[in-house]
Parts: C-alpha cells; sequence; structure tokens
C-alpha cells in the first residue's frame, strides 16, 4: 500500500497531501541488490585478495554501493503532491511535473492486463488539453486509491474503459499517452 502524507504549510493556511510509491518496492530493491552483488563481490575479494588485484573490485564495489545509494534517494523522492496549486508530481529521475487547476484536459483510469496472465493493474493518465501526456501512475507503483485522490484533485472527468485493455489495445486507443519506448510493439 502506498502511503499518504498530509503536510501543513505557511502555519495551516495550505494543506497539501503528500503520495508515495507503495514502500513493498523499497525493500524488495535492496533485497534484489544485496541477494546479487553479495555473493558476487564475496567470490571476487575471495579470488582476488592472494593476488593483490582486490583494489579493483573494492572501487567496483564502491560503484555498485554509490547505484544503490542514488537509487534509494531517487525512489524516496518520487511524490505526488496535491495541494491547492493543483499537483506536483517529482519522478524517479528527479523531474518535477506542475499541472494547475484547469490545466489538465483529460484523464484516463484503464485496467490493463500484465504480461501473458488473467492479473490486470490499474493505469492512470492525466493528458493536457492537446493531448500531451502530464502524468502517468501505473499499478505497479501506485495505489488506486492514490489515482483517484489524484482524479479528484484535478476536478476533470475520468474516462474508465469498463473492460480491462491489453498493452496493445491500449497503444493503439492512446499512443499519445504511451512512453516513446512503449509506442512500438516489439514481439507484444
Amino acid at each position: 500500500m502506498s502511503e499518504a502524507t498530509d503536510v501543513d504549510r505557511d502555519a495551516g493556511s495550505t494543506r497539501e497531501t503528500v503520495l508515495r510509491p507503495h514502500r513493498h518496492l523499497f525493500l524488495r530493491g535492496i533485497i534484489a541488490v544485496l541477494a546479487l552483488t553479495t555473493p558476487v563481490f564475496a567470490v571476487l575479494y575471495w579470488l582476488t585478495i592472494p593476488t593483490q588485484a582486490w583494489p579493483f573490485v573494492l572501487v567496483a564495489h564502491l560503484i555498485v554501493i554509490a547505484a544503490t545509494v542514488v537509487g534509494v534517494t531517487s525512489f524516496l523522492s518520487t511524490t505526488i503532491t496535491l495541494g491547492p496549486g493543483g499537483v506536483r508530481e517529482r519522478g524517479f529521475f528527479g523531474r518535477t511535473v506542475r499541472v494547475g487547476p484547469g490545466e489538465a484536459g483529460a484523464a484516463i483510469l484503464v485496467k490493463v492486463y500484465e504480461g501473458s496472465t488473467l492479473d490486470v493493474l490499474p493505469q492512470f493518465f492525466v493528458a493536457s488539453r492537446q493531448g500531451r501526456l502530464l502524468i502517468r501512475m501505473r499499478g505497479q507503483f501506485w495505489s488506486e486509491d492514490d489515482m483517484e485522490r489524484v482524479a479528484e484533485e484535478l476536478d476533470i472527468p475520468v474516462t474508465r474503459p469498463e473492460e480491462p485493455m491489453t498493452p496493445n489495445q491500449l497503444r493503439r486507443t492512446w499512443p499519445r499517452l504511451m512512453y516513446w519506448f512503449e509506442r512500438f510493439p516489439f514481439g507484444r
């Protein structure tokens, strides 16, 4: 479940709600990094200490640790903030998008099949009046409740297809809302 925090700004005059991605993803990521790197570096140290080549392994290990710290920091900084000024998203790579009241032209909440399974996850898209993607919330990272809160904050009608869609159907129906690499049907 994702986490929402209410924050008072300016001595209580403005109320903001901060939404965060699912926290279990953070724990899974840390466990995956440890599970993959610990045995590899243990073996590399064991093999290189007798030959005095271990400083190279240490440098590589420090680079992996630094990359992990950057990833952790980026994950912990990823938020969507709801407030009187609209919606502000700070993405994983640091990009900040602000959608003020009246700027959004469309909101779409669709359930999408995941891979070759019957499992579906929601995806929420906010587009400008010109059809350009402003905010995208995927069910892998955000709860459906958080998506509903963003839709409520923007105060625009939400298109909700009744039936779940495949990724191909989604790409054909709303191609401009997909990331550039999703617009091509490579093996899908």
